[in-house]
């Protein structure tokens, strides 16, 4: 009896093997003649080397849809083990219709509302994508998930998140801790997106390697970014030369979302934003689009529809 040890990767083993090891179960009625035994994030199997073979293939489509999808349920396990084997009957075990992502623990993350799916669609005839609108409009969430969509489909290599550090006032030289501890306040809304939607070992993985990047917009300068996905949050925040700096970091093969909320500029006074510029320039230019969100597109507290209402009333008086 031949004996592999097939170690998992970037995945939590506690989440590919289920409760009380169920996938370990259900793999074991497909593979009767084949001793399967778990430990950690590896798996040592024993049998003739033509079912040992067999139970690899499976197992990597196995791996291949928890990675896309986040999830095993016993549906498809099932599907994919009694499958022929091809890419498209992978997807369509886990398929659903307009969904962008899905998530961590299956979580399925799709634009809510009207404006958010326009991101999504201008994002497909487009390279480079303005999404306009106050706080909890999804701007930043969406722009996210669109990314991480086109990472996982293997549309770009990499993910690059920025974010201008300019935060009402507060310099980086009086906060606590080395470079890193003072930037990480300013990009947490970027990381909790990116934990909805990939599971912590694979993030951690992603992060180490370069493969996710966050930023500060400083960070920027004098770099070609080809091959990504980027976002630019918080644009309101950039100044004219800033703005000029990141759109011209544009490479071959990039997408450029850039998000901001004019009403909310945290720049000194008489300091023109860069986004607010850039909307006015590049407005008739092939190739970039414009999405306005408004209140209609807020989905956090009720009671966030009427903050925005009642400041957008005293802001106009």
């Amino acid at each position: 009896m031949n004996e592999r040890i097939i170690e998992l990767t970037e995945i939590n083993p506690n989440d590919f093997f289920g409760a009380q090891n169920s996938t370990i179960a259900q793999l074991k009625t497909f593979f009767p003649k084949i001793k399967i035994v778990a430990r950690g994030n590896k798996l040592k199997i024993f049998g003739e080397p033509d079912l040992l073979d067999e139970f690899e293939k499976r197992l990597e489509m196995l791996i291949k849809y928890f990675n896309r999808y986040n999830k095993l349920d016993e549906n498809s396990i099932e599907r994919i083990l009694t499958s022929t084997g091809k890419e498209e009957e992978i997807r369509k075990a886990g398929n659903t219709k307009d969904v962008l992502v899905h998530g961590v623990s299956g979580k399925l993350i799709k634009a809510q509302t009207a404006n958010q799916r326009k991101m999504v669609e201008l994002m497909q005839k487009n390279d480079m994508l303005f999404a306009v609108g106050p706080a909890g409009t999804g701007k930043t969430y969406t722009a996210v998930a669109l990314a991480v969509k086109a990472l996982k489909e293997k549309e770009v290599k990499r993910i690059i998140l920025t974010r201008p550090a300019v935060e009402s006032g507060e310099n980086l030289g009086f906060l606590p801790g080395d470079l890193k501890e003072k930037l990480d306040p300013y990009m947490q809304p970027l990381y909790d997106a990116l934990r909805d939607m990939i599971p912590h070992e694979k993030l951690e993985s992603y992060l180490e390697k370069g493969v996710i990047q966050i930023a500060p917009l400083a960070f920027m300068r004098g770099r070609t970014l080809d091959n990504a996905f980027v976002i630019l949050d918080e644009a309101q925040n950039t100044t004219h030369a800033q703005m000029k700096m990141f759109l011209t970091r544009m490479g071959m093969h990039a997408k450029f979302i850039i998000t901001g909320d004019p009403g909310q500029i945290d720049l000194p006074r008489r300091q023109v934003s860069g986004l607010k510029e850039s909307l006015l320039a590049l407005k008739d230019i092939d190739g970039i689009a414009q999405v306005y969100l408004d209140d209609k597109d807020v989905i956090r507290h009720r009671l966030v529809k009427k903050i925005i209402s009642a400041y957008k009333s005293i802001e106009t008086e």
